[in-house]
């Protein structure tokens, strides 16, 4: 028996529906799209990865990693994975999104390494906990 769980990504402004199979259809904001949803490959729940990595910037930041003037260019950005760190972004935060910003899916570091990076546990008033392994939620 497939199990299939949904789940709403607020930041991304869409809904995932998670399976045991790989989908292919284009939803999202485009700013957080990963490179394999704009290059029309399959993909998986490591899109979230990616836009954790968006959002990380964004929020240190003040605006998205790809932003440019079309849709056309910002496209081009995220297939290349074509950013820049602006000066006051640390070290630690850097080798994070930088982690989560991979082209290839495969690459992109793993939820339970998120969470133990140690930028993240450097800035951390809480120490997180276990991720259950069967269903990546955290408790």
């Amino acid at each position: 028996m497939e199990h299939t769980a949904m789940m709403c990504v607020a930041f991304t402004q869409g809904c995932y529906f998670f399976s045991a199979l790989q989908r292919t259809t284009l939803c999202g904001t485009l700013d957080y799209l990963p490179p394999e949803m704009i290059e029309g490959r399959t993909h998986d729940e490591k899109v979230d990865l990616w836009s954790l990595g968006v959002l990380c910037y964004e929020f240190l930041v003040g605006k998205p990693p790809f932003e440019a003037e079309t849709h056309q260019e910002t496209y081009r950005r995220i297939s290349k994975v074509e950013y820049q760190f602006p000066s006051h972004v640390s070290e630690g935060a850097r080798d994070l999104i930088s982690k989560l910003l991979k082209h290839n899916p495969n690459h992109r570091l793993p939820l339970k390494d998120v969470l133990e990076h140690p930028w993240i546990a450097q800035n951390s008033t809480k120490h997180p906990t276990m991720v259950e392994k069967t269903t990546g939620n955290v408790h």
